[in-house]
C-alpha cells in the first residue's frame, strides 16, 4: 500500500507553521493513541503514520528535504531521531509511554500481542554503483537479491495446513517475561516461544514452521535526480517477511556514485575546466562547451579574462524539482610549449610594442581570486 502525503495524513497545508504542524499532529495523537484504543489495528496504524508525518514535518531539515523531492528526500529518516523528545511534552496526556516505545520504536518490533502477534520482517541493504550523469538526472535500475519470503505452502503461518496456532502459556501472547531486580523489572524475550508470543504444534514441513522461504528477485529501483553520494532510497514492503505471516521489511539501496572525467558536482552546481589559449584569453573569444547531457553552449569570453576565471551559465546544473542549479565553466590560459618561428617572431614584436616589467611589485593574495 502506497505511503499517503505526509501533510495529507496531518490534514495541514505545506505553508503551515510549525505550530499548526505540531497541534494537527497532537490532536491525532490523542484520537488515535493505543491506550485508547486497545485491540484496533487501524487505529494503531494510524497513530504509526501520523508519528512518521510528523517526525518529518516538525524538523525543518527533513521538511525542506521532503518538499524538494518528496519521499525519496528523506528515505530512512523516519523512525530514527529521538522519539522521546517528541512526546515528551503529551506525557500529562498520555501518561506512561515505556509501552509505546517498546512497542514502535524498539521493543523488537512486535505490531500486536495477546493472541498471537506478528512482527515486521527484517530491513535489507543493496549497495549499487551508478555513473555520474545518471545520479544528476535520475534513472532506473534493476537489481536482483535474495530475500526470506512468505512460504506458499503455510502462506507465512508456519503451522502445517489445518493446523494452528496457540498464545503461548509463559507469557500469555507478549513474547516477553519480566524479572525483578531490586527495585527494577527487566524484560527479556521469551525462552518458550522465543519471544514471538505463539507457539506452534504442527510446523509447516515446508519452511520448518519459520514460515519464509529464500527467494530470489528481480526489481525496478527509480533513482531520483539530484541524488548524492552515499544516499540511500527505499523500497518498501520489499524486504524480508515477518514471520508468522508478519508484513515484510523494507529494501534499503545504498548509493555510490563513479566519479565523472570532466565534471564535477557541489551541491546543485556542476564545474568543469575548460582550455583556452593565450590570444584566445587576452582578445576575447567564442567557444563552444558540451554540458553533461549533451548540448552544445556557446560561451563568450570576454577580453582580458586571466587564468582561472569561472563563467556562470545559469539552469544548466543538477536538477532539483522545478529548478536547476548553475554550470560553472573555469577557464584555463594555456601557454605553448612550442612556437614556431612566426609565432614568436610576433609574440617578440608583441612585447616589443607593450613593453615587459621585468620588475614586478609583489600583490595581495587576496586579489589573486580569479587567478
Amino acid at each position: 500500500m502506497a505511503k499517503r502525503d505526509y501533510y495529507e495524513v496531518l490534514g495541514v497545508p505545506k505553508n503551515a507553521s510549525k505550530d499548526d504542524i505540531k497541534k494537527a499532529y497532537r490532536k491525532l495523537a490523542i484520537q488515535y493513541h493505543p491506550d485508547k484504543n486497545p485491540g484496533n489495528k487501524e487505529a494503531e496504524d494510524k497513530f504509526k503514520e501520523a508519528t512518521e508525518a510528523y517526525e518529518i514535518l516538525g524538523d525543518d531539515q527533513k521538511k525542506s528535504a521532503y518538499d524538494q523531492f518528496g519521499f525519496a528526500g528523506v528515505d530512512g529518516m523516519a523512525g530514527q531521531g529521538d522519539f522521546s523528545q517528541t512526546f515528551r511534552g503529551f506525557e500529562d496526556i498520555f501518561g506512561d509511554f515505556s509501552g509505546i516505545f517498546d512497542t514502535f520504536f524498539g521493543g523488537g518490533g512486535r505490531r500486536s500481542s495477546g493472541s498471537g502477534g506478528v512482527r515486521q520482517g527484517a530491513n535489507l541493504r543493496y549497495d549499487i554503483e551508478i555513473p555520474f550523469k545518471d545520479a544528476v538526472f535520475g534513472t532506473k535500475v534493476e537489481i536482483q537479491y535474495t530475500k526470506n519470503d512468505a512460504c506458499p505452502t503455510c502462506k507465512g503461518t508456519g503451522a502445517a495446513n489445518g493446523s494452528g496456532k496457540k498464545v503461548c502459556p509463559v507469557c500469555q501472547g507478549s513474547g516477553q517475561v519480566r524479572h525483578s531486580q531490586g527495585f527494577f523489572s527487566v524484560a527479556s524475550p521469551c525462552h518458550n516461544c522465543r519471544g514471538e508470543g505463539y507457539i506452534i504444534e504442527q510446523p509447516c514441513r515446508d519452511c520448518g514452521g519459520g514460515g519464509t522461504q529464500r527467494k530470489r528477485q528481480k526489481i525496478m529501483v527509480t533513482i531520483p535526480a539530484g541524488v548524492e553520494n552515499g544516499k540511500r532510497v527505499a523500497i518498501p514492503r520489499q524486504g524480508d517477511a515477518g514471520p508468522g505471516g508478519g508484513p515484510p521489511g523494507d529494501l534499503y539501496v545504498f548509493i555510490r556514485i563513479k566519479p565523472h572525467d570532466y565534471f564535477e558536482r557541489q551541491d546543485l552546481d556542476l564545474y568543469c575546466a575548460v582550455p583556452i589559449s593565450i590570444t584566445q584569453a587576452a582578445l576575447g573569444a567564442e567557444i563552444h562547451v558540451s554540458t553533461l547531457d549533451g548540448k552544445n553552449l556557446k560561451v563568450k569570453v570576454p577580453p582580458g579574462t586571466p587564468n582561472g576565471r569561472l563563467l556562470r551559465i545559469r539552469d544548466e546544473g543538477v536538477p532539483s524539482g522545478t529548478r536547476r542549479g548553475s554550470f560553472w565553466i573555469k577557464l584555463l590560459v594555456r601557454v605553448p610549449e612550442k612556437l614556431s618561428k612566426r609565432g614568436r617572431e610576433l609574440l617578440e614584436e608583441f612585447s616589443k610594442t607593450e613593453g615587459e616589467n621585468d620588475s614586478p611589485k609583489p600583490i595581495a593574495l587576496a586579489d589573486m581570486g580569479e587567478q
